[in-house]
């Protein structure tokens, strides 16, 4: 797809940013991870972050979430300057992540890891020590969220008896079931099999566009068929933004991410 045809319809979502890093740098003592990044997500755009083992994608993700504070820059989360607030803050300013490991609790079940994240965002966050039962507003959030993931009907089941490809899918029911406006996706597709690839790709590919969505994924195949543009990483820094089709025929990209076509 042609930059200016993604503009065009991005520009029907909605005007301004999402989610913008302008300079943002990330130092463990000498060693520099993130270098001068800056980087502006449209609402409701699809964005890839590709990049070989150590190109600062996590730790770009762990700094827009507020787990790793930039050591310089700025972020900005829908108008708001986030780059000092804590995660839980950003988490209520609807920015949700998911992990490259599951993060679950296996004995309870589906729906009462669905009411942990639910009231976790909420100052009902401690409810659960003493009325445990969904309420009348959260039963059509929780609902929502695991028919959005196609698992509602294990909702009862513990979390324990899921299969691998379910409890992923039930990481992304939890970092939806609060509605929120930038969603971060880590590896969502990591350690699936090629048809459960499918299954999370299905569900990506059908999320409304009042979600604005980031993704890390090494199945380059599934993230450049999900996206709308491309910001690829090499050594902490931005090598180059560009459409799936122009990354594919990016020569540089080839070399350092890809490896060198097998012709040349």
């Amino acid at each position: 797809m042609a930059m200016d045809s993604v503009a065009q319809r991005l520009s029907a979502v909605g005007a301004g940013a999402a989610l913008e890093l302008r300079g943002v740098t990330r130092m463990f003592g000498a060693l520099a991870a993130l270098t001068d990044v800056t980087i502006t997500v449209r609402p409701g755009e699809r964005r890839a972050v590709l990049g070989s083992n150590g190109a600062g994608k996590t730790t770009l993700f762990n700094a827009i979430a507020g787990i790793l504070p930039p050591t310089a820059g700025r972020i900005v989360f829908d108008g708001h300057d986030v780059t000092r607030l804590p995660p839980h803050r950003r988490a209520r300013l609807g920015v949700s992540r998911t992990f490259q490991i599951t993060n679950l609790f296996p004995r309870l079940s589906v729906t009462d890891n669905m009411l942990l994240a639910l009231r976790g965002r909420s100052r009902r966050k401690f409810s659960l020590f003493g009325k445990p039962d969904v309420d009348s507003a959260e039963a059509p959030q929780i609902a929502a969220a695991l028919e959005a993931v196609r698992i509602a009907a294990r909702a009862d089941v513990m979390v324990k008896d899921l299969s691998y490809g379910e409890q992923r899918q039930l990481e992304i029911a939890l970092s939806l079931v609060a509605s929120p406006r930038l969603l971060l996706l880590d590896e969502p597709a990591a350690g699936l099999s090629p048809s459960e690839r499918t299954m999370v790709a299905g569900i990506i590919r059908s999320l409304e566009r009042d979600i604005t969505v980031v993704l890390i994924e090494h199945d380059m195949d599934l993230a450049l068929g999900l996206v709308d543009l491309v910001t690829c990483m090499f050594e902490g820094r931005v090598l180059v933004e560009q459409s799936p089709d122009e990354i594919r025929r990016n020569k540089q990209v080839q070399e350092v991410y890809l490896g060198r076509p097998r012709h040349a």
